[in-house]
């Protein structure tokens, strides 16, 4: 053996013979033997600092030292045992640490540094002893604040400190423990009100390479005090300015970035301090956004300084003073009367709002009462209904409540009327037979509609007042030139002898000729009555479903409140989607806190703004004035949505969206037009009104852009466009009446970057691909003409909207093979699928997986043959023609939700609601309940495509209330579909989905329709706006091919479905009731499980390689993926999905 082995040994030894020496004074009442106590703990405390080897020690022996602390009224021996403890705690960590605490040590500590100081002057290794052991206890003992405040410890290490400045060697401990009181939040204020700050204020200073260690624990101390009541007393006495001035010194002078910790500290007391308004103005008093500006401006170069750079940002954005919105109020500019006021709810409150109240902006929003750090400021997320989604308290509990009720709330003679909408199921259905056809709205027009329509094609179609179809090769027009009258264009096709090859294939160009006598001429002239030609190449190739000629013609029914007279050119001349896969954008590291710099410059350097009011509808008729600079701005077209464009420098506009109508919220979706720019130059856009407090284009997302230029050259496309994406707090201030009674609410900007190719082209641009009104009733009319004697399909109006549009209803399925009685018995008997879409005008996607299913339904191919022999489909293609017409986001012209109102439908308010769950009722009474009920959707936080559903026993474990599994009956069946859809669509996610029901969501359709009408397949299929982040599309934005695809595939699955329902379900659509937890999967072993509404706020992005502040920065936790290993009913019957039983 080794010699020094063989001394460490030795050592131990005679420690544990002194300790046992220890042990008998304590067992023979000797304790007050101080010398012999004394001269024992010495001895234990030298050969523990000179051997270090404390591992022999037991928790017993740290016990008897703790008995002899608290005992012994001898110095020496106090000192001894305190130094005792001190090493044991410093090698034992957190374990002896806790059994100190628990055994009362904490108490023991803070009674001998209170008596130890009533006989000043105190003792100065007794005190350096006992606050080294208090700042290692008090990280331990949970309620080490309220001892140490009972005790009446906080003085006496406060005024240690404060007679003690320049002892270094006592200040540090004490400061160390000042931390760990102010740590309580009570004890914070009792220490500002005995002049904490103030004495930290004298030790910290101008910057100094010297006990560089000290001023870390000041600077921490400072920040914990700083915050809560003492930050008004901090003010009060001028710290703020002082705070600033030391900052800008150390910020000068570390050079080396040697201590960016101290740095960081000292904006960290600047940022609590400007948590009150009072702080705010002492900070803009004193120059803090200059200061701060230029001194991360500085930092930028150096991404080792970011912390300081991020920290600056959120201190200049939260002091940036409160803007309002350029606007006269924040209800929408068009107006809609009703046929009656609710009389209750936010419609209710905007029509009884006196007169004259400023809705804009609070008369003080930033109350001391309502103040907190906006930094933490959050808000929550609209998902598939629109209401703020919470917490696990949100989740139904109510057995009762969860539990289907099939109770008719009107009698069968009032639901008898909608058997016109299901005539395939009546008597009479042989005498069709012999004849189907397909029953269109009518196409007559009111001759009040026979208004100008413009179609903007070229340059001159950017001004507001002369707007004119140009021939490609004329730039300039004529000053003398008139809008063209819808009624006097003819469109007609290019003939294919005289048409360039390369022009047909890509679409080719617009050509206006207009004639006199016949002779053409080379500029566009009209002369009296003379008819223009618009000439445009067939695009019946590339675009089966558009025609420019039958849209316009569409376009003349189509009632909007502001009685549009313009079309969109997308609209018009159609989209082709790119074959070209569009990544998502990988975001550039540091954008957002460059352009919150940029919005920074506007208050530093406000002489260079330029605040010019380029576009408004509030003041239509007030003509803007141009001197050629300046973009034009447009959307006053059909779905359009662009309220104000303000030029704020050269080359930035911002951007305000137009409330919904009836309401005074929702800004989200936007569609308009931009001419006059020039090519090369990169202009921003802001749009500054935004109300979610996160977003897609954080992650990835672009705005679309449909340049006309690129049309006429053969592209007619919408694609991703825009670079320095991103979305977060701005300083506009939202006031409590838009922000559901909240004051101190913030707008959120969007902002983008676009750099156009072409001069003086017209560009649009959209928050995602538009389907407008007029284009569905274009694709319902093609495809009634794809029709075949095997196709049954019939067009109903559904209802009239308020705003005077029919709502289109769908019935397709397939024609009996003959008149005879076991053909329409076979017939008659098919389940139906009921599908919808469109109830949220700004979910434009839904509409295309429609497109997509529509297309499927009626094509000549097998499969959907096969689907159609399968069910009779019911579908409502747009619940919402109003609000799409109209650029509505969310609402309809009643200013509500439509998915909100399917527990109670009003007949006046809500006709397309009312009349679709009627329609629902009649199917139940009469034995016909659908099979499936699916809500067509898109979702703005989240990516791919997955489905909401509704489940009792998912719901239930979602909770802690004591159910017994043999109490909840439920058939698995809800799951088949979107396993399927998850193994056959590259698009959808099982793991995204999720069948938990909430009280918030209790009349949404999913669930009344589930609850009320027992559908147990209901569900909402969620597209996302953005793009995926697994499978085949990994990577990539989503276009209008993949949703369509999505549609398609959406299609195939109930097709698979069908093989996997029993004879007897397809009949009645219920399942023998399942009675085990195994039955489902075991949810509760999955902590995070997602839910459709209780966690969809949570976001499945990884956190940011730059902080994003204000709300804008995701949960750094990814959704977890839900796993499923059990098998659905009767997988037997298809081998193939037999091999593919896993959910993952």
């Amino acid at each position: 053996m080794n010699k020094p082995k063989m001394a460490a040994e030795k050592s131990a030894s005679r420690v544990l013979v002194l300790l046992s020496q220890l042990e008998r004074l304590n067992e023979e009442h000797k304790v007050s033997d101080n010398d012999a106590i004394r001269q024992i703990t010495g001895k234990i405390l030298h050969l523990i600092q000179t051997q270090g080897d404390l591992t022999h020690i037991s928790t017993k022996h740290l016990l008897i030292h703790l008995f002899f602390l608290q005992n012994t009224q001898d110095l020496q021996t106090t000192l001894n045992i305190l130094a005792i403890l001190n090493e044991l705690l410093t090698v034992g960590g957190g374990r002896r640490t806790g059994v100190f605490v628990s055994k009362g040590g904490t108490a023991v500590l803070l009674h001998l540094l209170v008596s130890s100081s009533k006989d000043p002057p105190a003792n100065e290794e007794l005190m350096l002893h006992i606050h080294s052991l208090l700042g290692k206890v008090g990280l331990k003992d949970r309620k080490f604040g309220v001892k140490a405040r009972l005790n009446g410890a906080l003085n006496v290490t406060l005024n240690l400190v404060k007679h003690n400045l320049q002892n270094y060697k006592l200040l540090l401990p004490c400061l160390q423990v000042l931390r760990v009181y102010s740590s309580n939040l009570v004890n914070a204020v009792s220490l500002g009100k005995s002049g904490a700050l103030e004495i930290m204020f004298e030790i910290i200073g101008p910057f100094s390479k010297k006990s560089t260690t000290l001023l870390k624990y000041v600077m921490s101390l400072l920040c914990v005090c700083s915050s809560g009541m003492n930050a008004r007393r901090a003010v009060d006495r001028g710290h703020l300015p002082t705070l600033l001035a030391i900052y800008q010194d150390w910020h000068r002078n570390d050079t080396r970035h040697r201590h960016v910790v101290i740095r960081k500290s000292i904006l960290g007391c600047i940022k609590n301090l400007t948590n009150i308004k009072l702080g705010r103005k002492a900070f803009i008093d004193a120059n803090g956004m200059r200061i701060l500006y230029n001194t991360s401006t500085e930092c930028l170069s150096v991404r080792t300084l970011d912390p300081l750079v991020n920290t600056s940002s959120l201190i200049m954005r939260k002091c940036f003073p409160k803007n309002r919105l350029p606007l006269p109020t924040i209800k929408s500019v068009f107006h809609h009367l009703l046929p009656h006021i609710p009389a209750g709810g936010p419609v209710a409150q905007l029509y009884n709002q006196p007169p004259g109240v400023d809705d804009v902006v609070d008369e003080s929003d930033e109350n001391e009462a309502t103040e907190v750090d906006t930094e933490n400021d959050t808000e929550y997320e609209e998902d598939e209904t629109g209401q703020k989604t919470q917490n696990d308290d949100d989740i139904e509990t109510d057995i009762k409540k969860l539990r289907p009720i099939q109770v008719n709330t009107r009698p069968f003679d009032e639901l008898r009327a909608y058997e016109y909408f299901c005539r395939e199921f009546s008597e009479n259905f042989e005498d069709d037979f012999e004849s189907p056809r397909s029953i269109n709205p009518p196409s007559s027009v009111n001759s009040e509609l026979h208004r100008p329509i413009i179609i903007p094609t070229t340059p001159s179609s950017l001004g507001p007042q002369n707007r004119h179809p140009l021939r490609e090769d004329l730039l300039t027009p004529k000053s003398d030139e008139s809008p063209l009258e819808l009624d006097s264009i003819s469109i007609s096709k290019r003939p294919e002898g005289t048409a360039d090859p390369d022009l047909v294939c890509s679409l080719g160009r617009l050509v206006l000729d207009a004639g006199v006598n016949g002779d053409s001429v080379d500029g566009p002239q009209e002369e009296g009555g003379e008819q223009a030609v618009l000439e445009v190449p067939d695009t019946a190739a590339l675009l089966p479903l558009h025609d420019p000629d039958l849209y316009l013609e569409m376009v003349k029914s189509t009632r909007s409140v502001p009685a549009y007279t313009e079309v969109a050119y997308p609209d018009y001349f159609g989209h082709v989607a790119l074959n070209l896969r569009e990544p998502i954008l990988e975001r550039v590291y540091g954008v957002q806190r460059t352009k919150i710099f940029q919005d920074i410059e506007r208050l530093i350097h406000s002489s260079d703004i330029l605040d010019k009011v380029v576009y408004d509808l509030d003041n239509q008729s007030c003509p803007v004035i141009d001197n050629g600079e300046s973009l034009k701005f447009n959307s006053k077209f059909e779905s359009g949505n662009l309220r104000k464009a303000v030029q704020v420098r050269k080359f930035e506009y911002d951007l305000i969206l137009n409330s919904d109508i009836n309401s005074n919220h929702y800004h989200q979706w936007f569609y308009f037009e931009v001419g006059n720019m020039r090519p090369g130059v990169r202009y921003r856009f802001n749009i500054i009104n935004c109300e979610k407090s996160n977003s897609q284009f954080n992650y990835g997302m672009q705005v679309l852009m449909y340049s006309v230029q690129d049309a006429i050259n053969g592209s007619p496309h919408w694609v991703r466009t825009g670079s320095d994406i991103c979305y977060y707090k701005n300083h506009f201030s939202r006031s409590s009446i838009a922000a559901g009674g909240q004051k101190g609410k913030s707008y959120f900007t969007l902002t983008f970057t676009v750099t156009f190719q072409h001069k003086d082209d017209v560009c649009y641009f959209a928050y995602h691909y538009p389907y407008t009104y007029s284009m569905l009733k274009m694709h319902l009319q093609k495809l009634s003409a794809l029709r075949t004697a095997q196709i049954y399909y019939r067009q109903d109006d559904l209802c009239e909207t308020l705003g005077g549009n029919s709502c289109p209803l769908l019935t397709i399925t397939a024609m009996p093979e003959s008149s005879s009685n076991d053909h329409i018995s076979q017939f008659k008997s098919r389940p139906v699928v009921f599908l919808s879409a469109r109830v949220h005008p700004g979910e434009t996607n839904s509409s295309w997986v429609m497109k997509g299913t529509l297309e499927f339904l009626m094509s000549c191919s097998p499969q959907a043959q096969s689907l159609r022999e399968s069910y009779i489909f019911k579908i409502i293609p747009m619940l919402n023609p109003d609000g799409v017409i109209n650029g509505n986001h969310r609402c309809s012209l009643s200013g509500e939700d439509l998915n909100r109102q399917w527990q109670s439908p009003n007949a006046e308010l809500h006709p397309t609601i009312y009349h679709a769950k009627s329609l629902l009722q009649y199917l139940r009474a009469t034995g016909r309940t659908p099979l499936v009920f699916c809500d067509y959707h898109g979702h703005s936080r989240k990516k791919n495509v997955f489905m909401y559903g509704c489940s009792i026993k998912e719901t239930v474990w979602q909770t802690n209330v004591n159910t017994s599994t043999c109490e909840l009956h439920e058939d698995l069946g809800y799951r088949t579909l979107p396993k399927l859809l998850s193994q056959m669509a590259p698009v959808f996610s099982l793991s995204s989905c999720s069948f938990v029901v909430e009280r918030s969501k209790e009349a949404t359709a999913r669930v009344v329709v589930w609850r009320e009408i027992g559908v147990q397949r209901s569900y909402t299929m969620e597209s996302t706006l953005c793009g995926c982040d697994q499978g085949k599309y990994k990577g990539l934005q989503i276009g209008t091919s993949e949703l369509e695809e999505m549609g398609a595939q959406f299609c195939l699955a109930l097709l698979r479905l069908r093989r996997f329902t029993s004879p007897l379900e397809l009949h009645n659509h219920n399942s023998h009731p399942l009675d085990t937890e195994n039955d489902l999967i075991d949810t509760r072993s999955i902590p995070n499980i997602t839910s459709p509404t209780t966690y969809v706020l949570e976001e499945d992005e990884p956190a940011f390689l730059e902080e994003v502040d204000y709300s804008a920065e995701s949960n750094d936790e990814n959704d977890p993926d839900l796993q499923d290993n059990h098998a659905l009913p009767d997988p037997n019957s298809d081998s193939e999905f037999s091999r593919q039983d896993s959910l993952n």
